[in-house]
């Protein structure tokens, strides 16, 4: 792998100030909010469009697929060009890409511009490498988690926002107002953003090459990817299977109830800066450890939700919520300022690994915990999670020792 170590044109560490920090993390929050502005949207989509539940649910399976070959093809374009210019553009055609998806006539053309969301919400994973990017390494972790306070809350609040609005203003002003919402981002980075020098020479062809020769040769990002993407995994094995789990036997809840166990997300999404200045203190390796830990904990505690009253186990449930989403999240600021410092020539493409990674993990722990609660019942939710999130520890625990 032949990278080119430039000079950057960026300007002293010092230029990270509270307002430009506010601004990368409403970015990441504004940007990431579009892949799932169209989840809550779909039955009243559906019946506007006169289409079948199978067809509408291509939208979030084709903006979830958009996103992760966004991570591929698009996020390593951050190392070879000025990564302003990068942000400014994609979010403009992001802004293009919403406004398209509100004003679609049919499925098809809905579908085609889900597809671009996807591609192109890729935008708020070159927003934290920037925040990377300007930050001091000793303020690194604090700087990368503030600016992920911003995309865990953009996650957080996206689907309570688009539900309310779709309800009572139709589902074409939820994405046109985000259209417009990105659109007014794209100036303001355009004016707020310094400008970056581009840290390789590389072509597009060889840049991709790079992706495989960065993966083979730190192994610290290979033991991040692979314990990231295991508490992707249990995270995800927990949330696709929870709304289906409460609406059956003993407890009879709607999806309204599923959805506030969402909340819990704000607690991860608060703790996102703390643990950034822990890793700062500490060392992002112990972090991940203690993240993993929690979450590990946390998972083992629903085992005992059988031998508990309905109540109680509501309560647990909560708990234990609250417990591995705040280890999920501390374990990703940790990882990605753990990648950070691997190679700053390369941020861009290392955080395109890792966040592949955690979409990998996403993907199968959907999998996995749809056929865990068909065979074994929400025990077996339950234990894939723990497993995945112990594998995550033990990989931790050897990462100890890795030598980059």
């Amino acid at each position: 792998m032949s990278t080119v170590s430039m000079t950057t044109t960026t300007p002293a560490h010092a230029t990270l100030s509270t307002s430009l920090t506010f601004l990368l993390a409403a970015g990441t929050g504004l940007t990431v909010a579009a892949l799932y502005y169209s989840q809550p949207t779909l039955g009243v989509l559906a019946g506007d469009l006169h289409a079948s539940a199978r067809g509408v649910g291509w939208i979030p399976t084709l903006t979830q697929l958009g996103y992760a070959l966004g991570l591929l093809l698009l996020a390593p374009l951050g190392d070879r060009f000025d990564r302003r210019n990068i942000i400014v553009i994609k979010a403009l055609i992001l802004s293009a890409a919403l406004l398209l998806t509100g004003f679609a006539p049919t499925l098809g053309v809905l579908l085609a511009a889900s597809l671009a969301v996807g591609l192109f919400a890729t935008v708020a994973q070159d927003i934290v490498p920037a925040a990377a990017t300007l930050a001091p390494p000793e303020h690194r972790g604090k700087a990368v988690g503030t600016v992920m306070t911003g995309l865990l809350m953009g996650i957080l609040l996206s689907r309570v926002v688009s539900g309310f609005v779709a309800e009572h203003f139709g589902w074409r002003t939820v994405f046109m107002a985000a259209a417009a919402s990105v659109l007014v981002l794209a100036g303001v980075m355009a004016k707020g953003l310094p400008h970056f020098a581009p840290t390789t020479t590389q072509s597009y062809p060889a840049l991709l090459q790079s992706l495989a020769s960065l993966w083979r040769a730190h192994r610290k990002l290979r033991l991040a990817a692979l314990a990231q993407g295991l508490l992707a995994l249990g995270f995800s094995a927990f949330w696709s299977t929870l709304a289906v789990m409460l609406h059956d036997a003993p407890f009879h809840l709607g999806s309204a109830a599923a959805g506030s166990f969402g909340l819990a997300g704000a607690v991860g999404a608060l703790a996102a800066p703390f643990a950034g200045r822990l890793s700062d203190r500490r060392g992002a390796e112990w972090v991940t450890r203690i993240a993993a830990t929690i979450s590990v904990v946390s998972f083992a505690a629903m085992l005992a939700m059988p031998l508990l009253s309905t109540g109680a186990q509501l309560a647990l449930l909560a708990l234990a919520t609250v417990g591995f989403d705040l280890g999920v999240q501390a374990s990703l600021i940790s990882h990605q300022t753990i990648i950070y410092g691997i190679a700053p020539e390369a941020r861009s493409r290392l955080n395109a690994l890792l966040m592949t990674s955690v979409f990998v993990g996403m993907a199968a722990g959907g999998l996995f915990g749809a056929q865990a609660l068909a065979a074994w019942g929400w025990m077996g939710v339950v234990s894939v999670a723990v497993v995945a999130s112990g594998g995550a520890l033990l990989v931790r625990i050897r990462a100890a020792s890795a030598k980059d």
